[in-house]
């Protein structure tokens, strides 16, 4: 279906490409899309959104497999105690654009994997 598929780098830069005619569309997190249209860095009247995906579980902290389980716990900890009331916790959560951290499992990437699954990406 494309002549050509191309990686950005980043989803902002996704957006200037799609904004200046190197790209015919882009795929961006819709929070970074959000954030470019109400800081004006991207002209709604060359560039709009055509669709966007279900909610799913995106930015996951992931460890080696063969870590030692009480590293893991520790490196889990601290993730989930930042918290935004404390300047040094949002400072780290500012860098992610998040609000907080949560635990999660593997039972929350299944759409993930069976939409890769139906593209070919994984058999």
């Amino acid at each position: 279906f494309f002549k050509r598929i191309a990686y950005s780098g980043a989803h902002d830069a996704t957006a200037a490409w799609v904004e200046a005619g190197k790209a015919d569309a882009g795929v961006l997190n819709a929070s970074v899309w959000d954030k470019l249209v109400a800081a004006g860095k991207v002209d709604t009247d060359k560039v709009r959104m055509i669709s966007t995906t279900p909610p799913y579980y995106d930015y996951n902290w992931t460890v080696r497999g063969n870590l030692d389980p009480a590293l893991v716990e520790k490196i889990k900890a601290a993730f989930l105690a930042l918290d935004p009331a404390n300047p040094e916790h949002k400072a780290i959560l500012d860098l992610q654009a998040a609000s907080r951290f949560i635990e999660t499992k593997p039972e929350n990437y299944e759409g993930i994997e069976e939409a890769a699954r139906a593209a070919g990406l994984l058999k």
